[in-house]
C-alpha cells in the first residue's frame, strides 16, 4: 500500500477491530487519527494522532475530520442505535473533504433478526446513500466474540450453547483489520466480497475447545431453542463460505490466547 495525502480517521480506535486497522495503517506509514470522545491521557506518547469527537452528539466531528483522506468506521455501540452515529459522521464528512468512508458490517445483517443487526443494516445504507465515495465490508464473526460465548459462563455447572445446526465461521480479527486497512487506501469499491473465516463450524464444537483450552472439566449442553433469531442461525445466516478469505483457525486463536495468559 503507498502513504496517501491526508490523515485516515478511525472512528472505534481503541476497540478489538479498531486496534488493528490502526497497527497496520502505522506499519504502513500512513498519517492516522483515532476518534475518541475524550483527550488521551498520554497522546504524546502515542505514534498516532486523537482528535475529540463524539460520535452520539456531533460536537468536535468537524474539527475531528479536518483535512481527512478516509475514514474507517469501526465504532459500534450495540446496546445503541449505530444509525444516529454514522449519521453524525456522514453529515460531518459532507460539510468537510469529503473522505473516503469505509464501513465495517456484519455478514448475516440481512438475513437474522436482531435488533442490532437491523441497526448496522441501516447504516449500511445510510453509508451507501451518503453521497459520499464509499466501501461496505460484512466480516463473519471474530474469534474471540465466539470464545466469550463460553467463558463468560465460567461460575455455571453446565456450558451452554446453541445446539442443532447452529453454526459459525468464525475470524481472525487482525486479518479483517488488514483488509480494512487495505481498502482505506484503496478506490472506493461499494460493498466489496464479505470476509469469512477459513471453515464452517459448529457452536457446540467450538464451545467445548474452549471450555477445554481453559481448562474445565464440565459437561457442554447444545440447547435447541425457538424464535426466529434461532432459526436464521440454524438455517446458515451467519455464514458466507464462498468467501473464505480468512486463514487463521479457531484452534490457533485459542492457543495464542493461552500462551499470553
Amino acid at each position: 500500500m503507498e502513504p496517501s495525502s491526508g490523515a485516515i480517521v478511525v472512528t472505534g480506535g481503541t476497540g478489538t477491530l479498531g486496534r488493528e486497522v490502526v497497527r497496520r495503517l502505522l506499519e504502513d506509514e500512513y498519517e492516522v487519527r483515532v476518534l475518541s470522545r475524550r483527550p488521551h491521557p498520554r497522546a504524546d506518547r502515542t505514534p498516532r494522532e486523537w482528535a475529540v469527537g463524539d460520535l452520539a452528539t456531533g460536537v468536535g466531528l468537524d474539527t475531528a475530520l479536518e483535512g481527512a483522506a478516509a475514514v474507517v468506521h469501526c465504532a459500534s455501540a450495540p446496546a445503541k442505535d449505530d444509525t444516529v452515529a454514522t449519521r453524525h459522521l456522514v453529515e460531518a464528512a459532507l460539510r468537510g473533504t469529503r473522505p473516503h468512508l469505509v464501513y465495517i458490517s456484519i455478514v448475516g445483517v440481512d438475513r437474522v433478526p436482531l435488533g442490532y443487526y437491523r441497526h448496522k443494516l441501516a447504516c449500511e445504507r445510510i453509508v451507501a446513500e451518503s453521497g459520499l465515495p464509499w466501501t461496505t465490508l460484512r466480516a463473519t464473526q471474530f474469534h474471540d466474540l465466539i470464545a466469550r460465548l463460553t467463558t463468560a459462563q465460567r461460575l455455571a455447572p453446565v456450558v451452554c450453547t446453541l445446539g442443532g445446526d447452529a453454526r459459525v465461521q468464525p475470524v481472525e480479527v487482525r486479518e479483517v483489520g488488514d483488509r480494512l486497512a487495505e481498502l482505506a487506501v484503496g478506490e472506493p469499491a461499494g460493498r466489496v466480497a464479505d470476509f469469512g473465516g477459513p471453515r464452517v463450524r459448529e457452536l457446540r464444537e467450538l464451545a467445548r475447545l474452549t471450555a477445554r483450552a481453559q481448562g474445565w472439566h464440565r459437561p457442554v449442553l447444545p440447547l435447541r431453542l425457538p424464535g426466529k433469531v434461532v432459526r436464521a442461525v440454524r438455517g446458515g445466516g451467519l455464514l458466507a463460505p464462498e468467501d473464505a478469505r480468512g486463514r487463521g483457525t479457531f484452534e490457533e486463536f485459542l492457543t495464542r490466547r493461552g500462551a499470553m495468559r
